[in-house]
């Protein structure tokens, strides 16, 4: 237990020398910053994401309710088609009516459904971008870390190039550019 308090303590005294130490203190500073940012970005993208599908569910139930209203309106104008009943005449324009909006209601809530759920991938481009964000950014702190442990230059130089990666990803979604690594979604979904 010693040897290892001893090869931890040895860096540690070394430290406030370090010029490493200082570049990781700055660089871990504006990493963390930036995820901050993005993720309270995340979070206000995932309550849009949330309300978009809760919309979209509304609307597929208005749209399943009017396609049962058209489908009794349908079978009633049947029977009375069936029943040959001059006085039904009446009754036969007002259902053929009935169903002639029904079938209109119901293209107007189909668009507005699959508008909600367009709505909702689009967001969701963004919500993987900023969790590909995260996951960089936390791996760059990490590592940072670690090269101010061991005080390898090359530690530094990969935490850097990760943090530069992650802020890269979250600027794009930001600026709502599609920069999107289906391999990276695979690995990380």
């Amino acid at each position: 237990m010693t040897e290892i308090t001893e090869t931890i303590q040895e860096p540690l005294e070394d430290a406030g020398k370090s010029r490493i130490n200082a570049l990781v203190a700055l660089f871990v500073a504006i990493t963390a910053t930036f995820m901050a940012i993005c993720n309270v970005k995340d979070g206000n993208i995932v309550q849009a994401m949330d309300q978009a599908q809760a919309h979209s569910i509304d609307a597929w139930s208005y749209f399943q309710a009017k396609s049962t209203k058209q489908a009794l309106a349908e079978n009633t104008l049947e029977i009375l088609k069936g029943q040959h009943n001059p006085g039904n005449d009446t009754l036969i324009k007002k259902y053929e009516a009935q169903i002639a909006k029904y079938e209109k209601e119901k293209k107007e809530i189909k668009t507005q459904a699959e508008g909600y759920q367009q709505s909702y991938d689009d967001l969701n481009l963004f919500d993987d971008q900023f969790d590909m964000t995260e996951a960089l950014l936390t791996i760059s702190i990490a590592m940072f870390g670690i090269s101010a442990l061991t005080q390898r230059k090359w530690l530094l130089y990969f935490a850097g190039c990760m943090s530069l990666l992650g802020i890269i990803f979250g600027l794009a979604a930001f600026l709502k550019i599609s920069l999107h690594s289906d391999f990276v979604s695979k690995i990380l979904g």
